[in-house]
């Protein structure tokens, strides 16, 4: 079954939605509700099964226009993508789709998933390297809670022993999590628009629709000021920390620690089951991952070496 590249326009996205589910390769941000919310636009290699249409092994190009041409892009609140297969799936490697694509695009990059074998890749490509903090949840809590850093365990044992302590409930709605992260970070983050916000909510109502999206805040018990908040993406296979704030006095009650251990301790105990911190580049915020046991895990990055427009435009007319 050859490898097909197709524009959006010839994507079947129910065949799509099918094969990123069975995949081997537990990847929720190649889901199409999510690519819709965030990038709206996707090309794609896939491999299709001929007597049936279904999709056997996809790999999602986020593509946009801009004045040099077409270009593949990471999609933001998007961590990995790369390549998924199934079980039928007679291509496995990388590296036979990047084939397709060398030169087909002005710019690319394209952040590939923990599962992907990198290999050699076309010369076109380089590759740098990334790391996430994954944290298995088969154990239950008590073994979980054992692989913490000792810091963090008595910081959770002080906020248990408190008359009153924080309040941790589930919203059921990311707009107070969102205002608070601009209110107090947003400004500070790098690339983070207001388009970005708007991506975010939409990628969190797309969620909720599948029920696959838990936000959680911890409030203060006096006057229910929101002290911090979090999103988590919940499936069967993978739990993600999509996106997190805290305010200056949420920090000082230790409030953002309450969040991830809160939801380890929901879903202490499930096989199969990881909790993908979506992060680990910073080392302060790396840190912060590995104190609850987490441990770090490489996945490639994809640069695509650019041509000159004129040599695009020359290649193009001789196809």
């Amino acid at each position: 079954m050859p490898l097909q590249y197709l524009p959006f326009s010839a994507l079947n996205l129910t065949a799509w939605d099918a094969c990123v589910a069975a995949a081997e390769q537990a990847v929720p941000y190649a889901q199409a509700a999510w690519l819709r919310a965030t990038a709206g636009r996707w090309d794609a290699v896939v491999e299709v099964e001929e007597a049936s249409d279904r999709y056997l092994s996809v790999l999602a190009l986020p593509v946009k226009r801009r004045p040099w041409g077409r270009q593949v892009y990471q999609p933001a609140f998007t961590q990995q993508l790369g390549l998924l297969t199934t079980a039928r799936s007679r291509h496995r490697q990388p590296a036979e789709y990047l084939a397709l694509l060398a030169h087909r695009y002005a710019r690319f990059y394209l952040q590939l998933n923990a599962e992907n074998p990198v290999g050699h890749v076309p010369d076109a490509f380089a590759v740098a390297q990334r790391q996430t903090y994954l944290l298995p949840l088969a154990a239950d809590y008590a073994t979980l809670l054992a692989g913490y850093a000792a810091d963090y365990r008595r910081r959770l044992r002080q906020h248990q022993q408190q008359a009153t302590p924080l309040l941790i409930s589930e919203a059921a709605s990311a707009k107070a999590v969102i205002e608070l992260f601009q209110e107090f970070k947003g400004g500070a983050v790098a690339g983070l628009k207001a388009r970005h916000y708007r991506q975010l909510s939409q990628l969190v109502t797309a969620l909720q629709a599948r029920q696959q999206v838990q936000i959680l805040e911890v409030r203060s018990p006096g006057d229910g000021a929101l002290l911090a908040g979090a999103v988590f993406v919940v499936t069967a296979r993978r739990l993600i920390y999509l996106f997190a704030a805290a305010s200056p006095a949420g920090k000082q009650a230790g409030a953002p620690l309450l969040l991830p251990d809160h939801l380890i301790r929901r879903y202490a105990g499930t096989p199969g089951l990881v909790l993908d911190f979506e992060g680990g580049m910073i080392p302060s915020i790396a840190r912060f991952f590995a104190n609850f046991g987490a441990a770090p895990v490489p996945y490639a990055a994809l640069t695509q070496t650019s041509l000159p427009w004129y040599l695009l435009w020359k290649r193009r007319s001789q196809a």
